[in-house]
């Protein structure tokens, strides 16, 4: 009789860690970072809990101390204040902006570390959108304009990766084309290649104020609904100069992070986005799930189903658990 005992692999931690297929690690983490104007503000955002808005001050001590547990990058948000909102993103190309002066702040005390900025008009909208407003649709090529200025304005502050999240047509290419032409030629571009109108944004909408004013984001951002659209979109952005391509949400749409790393020869990342965030911390503190075990299971489900990078609010702890 032939015996087969696949539980021999398992009998002990030590087992299980030499043949385990996916493992994490610091190298393996984005940090989103949301900034405030001021000076001396860490304030927690209402609906992620022990989760925080820095001023410039206070997001530098922040990646001072991110950069020692292991972190080797870090994606800028900026909260705009509603008096410089416009429907022409003014703002968004302002070299002594908010963003602008918090990647120089950044660079200056910690040159090491991968500043990635988000690049998008709804922070900088008074309409909440990604693009600029024309009776009451959302204008692409005239938005890729202000994109690719805003992008040569990050880059000049000191900005290592450009990150666009906006899903405007051809943003890839003409930011590329920008950047190039104001030889930043070593400036990377991670797209935001299939981003879906997910109902799992809201708690990053309270934290930036960037919630649409009216409708929604579904003429531009993906239907959950599809699959093949994803490759498609993909390809096309690796084609027009993305270095780096991401799916979000991540936690459903583990199928598409795979078929996306299938289809691609350029790193992938997945936006371990805060809906996904929000749930664990809620299910935590209501005792139904272990927190600890749930961050560690959820980004290892990512990391399974092809992210090489994951943006994710839960960096800190799980560089924690894992050492």
């Amino acid at each position: 009789m032939l015996y087969r005992r696949n539980r021999i692999l398992r009998v002990s931690p030590a087992i299980r860690a030499m043949v385990a297929e996916t493992s994490l690690s610091a190298n393996d983490f984005i940090v989103p970072l949301f900034i405030v104007e001021g000076s001396g503000i860490t304030e927690e955002i209402a609906t992620m809990p022990d989760y925080y808005r820095h001023s410039i001050d206070h997001t530098v001590k922040e990646v001072k101390e991110l950069w020692k547990i292991g972190v080797k990058s870090v994606l800028l948000f900026i909260k705009c204040k509603d008096e410089l909102k416009d429907n022409k993103g003014t703002e968004a190309v302002n070299p002594d902006g908010l963003m602008q002066r918090s990647i120089k702040a950044i660079k200056d005390a910690c040159p090491e570390m991968v500043i990635m900025t988000d690049v998008a008009l709804d922070p900088f909208s008074s309409y909440g959108h990604d693009g600029i407003v024309e009776n009451g649709k959302i204008i692409n090529d005239a938005t890729v304009e202000v994109l690719a200025r805003m992008s040569v304005s990050h880059a000049e502050a000191g900005a290592d990766i450009i990150a666009p999240s906006d899903m405007m047509d051809g943003r890839i290419a003409a930011i590329r084309s920008a950047l190039e032409e104001n030889n930043f030629h070593n400036t990377g571009i991670m797209s935001y290649s299939a981003k879906y109108a997910s109902c799992f944004y809201g708690p990053f909408r309270d934290a930036l104020d960037s919630a649409p004013g009216f409708g929604d984001k579904k003429t531009y951002q993906m239907d959950p609904a599809n699959r093949i659209e994803a490759i498609k979109e993909t390809l096309m952005d690796v084609e027009e100069g993305a270095d780096i391509v991401m799916v979000k949400p991540a936690l459903a749409y583990l199928d598409i992070i795979r078929e996306v790393k299938n289809a691609v020869e350029v790193p992938v990342s997945a936006y371990n986005i805060s809906g996904e965030y929000s749930m664990i911390k809620a299910a935590a503190k209501m005792g139904y799930i272990k927190e600890e075990q749930a961050i560690l299971e959820t980004l290892l489900s990512m990391k399974r189903a092809g992210a090489d990078l994951i943006a994710t609010y839960f960096a800190k702890d799980a560089i924690k658990l894992l050492s």
